[in-house]
């Protein structure tokens, strides 16, 4: 069975989380008041509807609590977006994913109980300030105030070395999940696995540990 997602608010976030379903086999409804963007989305959407998320009536003809993912995007319109999930929660749906636009929102929209919040601009930036100040971080993702999984590369300090070597969780305090070679992925590397310069390692760990890993193995 495919799994079944509601995805509402087809604007430039919700539409590319519609895509990315879609691409991983999943059956998605896209909901959204604009006909323009429905219209858009109907060929890329199992479904797409043109429906006012606010209204519970309309939401349950459309059978939105029987899908155990829904995704609220709601661009710029907070009420919509709060109420939503409001109207969600009621219906007892399994998990509940907002898209958030302050801190603000994001207190309303955990006391009324959705699920996970999402901020996509706040993330993406934070995301791309760690890549253009460090020349070794390729991707970094912040999995809570204080813990993050980066992708950084490996540099020639470090060329032959095992991580064993290395001791980076004794003198770090860091995990190695993962070096990417190439085309091949090597997860939970044993401890004797030598690091080629250009490797990625895939690393994760407290933030302050992360940069004292950077700052005297990757520079």
């Amino acid at each position: 069975m495919k799994r079944q997602y509601a995805v509402i608010g087809l604007g430039r976030f919700g539409g590319g989380v519609v895509r990315a379903l879609v691409e991983q086999g999943m059956e998605v409804l896209g909901i959204d008041m604009d006909e323009d963007r429905v219209n858009e989305y109907s060929s890329i959407a199992t479904h797409a509807v043109v429906a006012d998320s606010t209204d519970e009536g309309v939401l349950k003809s459309l059978g939105v609590r029987n899908f155990e993912h829904v995704i609220v995007a709601i661009g710029e319109n907070l009420q919509s977006s709060i109420l939503t999930t409001l109207i969600l929660k009621d219906m007892g749906i399994d998990k509940i994913t907002v898209k958030a636009q302050d801190d603000y929102h994001e207190r309303v929209l955990l006391k009324i109980g959705a699920d996970r919040i999402i901020h996509p601009e706040r993330d993406m930036g934070i995301r791309i300030a760690h890549q253009v100040v460090s020349k070794s971080v390729l991707d970094y993702l912040e999995l809570s105030d204080e813990y993050s999984i980066v992708e950084m590369v490996a540099g020639s300090k470090i060329e032959g070395k095992s991580l064993l070597e290395m001791d980076i969780r004794a003198k770090y305090g860091c995990n190695v999940v993962a070096i990417k070679r190439d085309h091949e992925v090597i997860v939970s590397p044993h401890a004797n696995q030598p690091v080629q310069e250009g490797d990625v390692l895939i690393v994760i760990g407290a933030e302050k540990d992360i940069n004292r890993l950077e700052d005297n193995l990757m520079a």
